[in-house]
């Protein structure tokens, strides 16, 4: 009986926290910031509830040592759910990564043995309504890579309807997620739904991020298809299910943007490697000073 404890139950973390919690043989307990009472989350085929232990503070005299550990925070949200990990982690734990970006492991690397920590590419499409309550659009597919804890990773979704996996190219499953992601900018910045790609005004601007993040990857050693630019854009144009984009969906709601994770990583990784991204880093420049503003 695996115990797991979820830190983070927003629209990713929640959703997750409740189809392992529709497994009794999982002991699933969660770590939030802000209180509420049980967890709904509304599928397309059905409504989950599900009433795990709920924690509000790192307090030491409550949570105990887990078999593993998921953090689904946002990825500038590190100092917050590091604050939990040392009651939680013992000899045998495993801390699974469910965040946006190609740097899971570099985020978290400085409070946590690098050897007990997986990485997750997560393709969920979901979105909080309140505390406790989401709305799940479609089935989500989770991409850890092709290890023993990676492996141990997907058994604990065995019995629940989201699609779990793992792969032997876990950095170009990344790169080819964060091609995707940097575009969700231009959402943020239009405040416009993800079929920003049908505009012809911004199709090209779609194209030259995915362009620059595809030059990028390849430096790091993706491995990413000529034809990822046109998967991206198609994917838009026939959208298996409409919904907002989460930089789109946080500026809506006043939270910050994950933009260093996004577009900010792709600027970051280009400098390393001698590659101008001209169009990265104007999203970058507006979405902080839309942020700040």
């Amino acid at each position: 009986m695996p115990s797991i404890t979820i830190i983070g139950p927003g629209s990713i973390g929640g959703t997750v926290a409740a189809w392992l919690a529709q497994d009794p043989i999982n002991q699933v307990s969660i770590c939030a910031r802000t209180p509420f009472s049980q967890l709904r989350v509304d599928t397309p085929n059905r409504t989950l509830i599900a009433t795990p232990p709920l924690f509000f503070s790192p307090n030491k005299n409550q949570l105990i040592p887990q078999d593993w550990v998921l953090i689904a925070t946002k990825a500038y949200d590190v100092d917050t759910a590091v604050q939990w990990l040392p009651e939680l982690i013992s000899v045998g734990t495993r801390v699974a990564i469910l965040q946006n970006g190609v740097e899971h492991i570099e985020r978290f690397a400085p409070y946590v043995d690098r050897d007990i920590l997986v990485p997750v590419v997560v393709d969920l499409p979901a979105e909080r309504r309140a505390p406790g309550h989401i709305r799940q659009r479609s089935n989500g597919h989770l991409i850890a890579p092709d290890t023993e804890d990676g492996r141990d990773f997907v058994q604990l979704f065995t019995h629940t309807a989201l699609t779990v996996t793992t792969t032997t190219d876990f950095k170009t499953q990344a790169w080819k997620k964060l091609a995707l992601n940097c575009t969700g900018a231009l959402s943020a910045l239009l405040l416009r739904s993800i079929d920003i790609g049908l505009h012809p005004d911004t199709e090209g601007l779609v194209r030259q991020l995915v362009g620059e993040c595809i030059a990028v990857g390849l430096a790091e050693g993706a491995t990413l298809p000529d034809a990822l630019e046109d998967q991206i854009l198609e994917g838009y144009r026939h959208p298996v299910t409409p919904f907002i984009n989460s930089l789109h969906s946080d500026r809506l709601a006043g939270r910050p943007m994950e933009i260093d994770a996004r577009n900010g990583a792709v600027v970051r990784f280009g400098e390393r490697h001698g590659i101008d991204t001209p169009m990265n880093r104007l999203m970058v420049t507006l979405l902080k000073a839309t942020q700040e503003g």
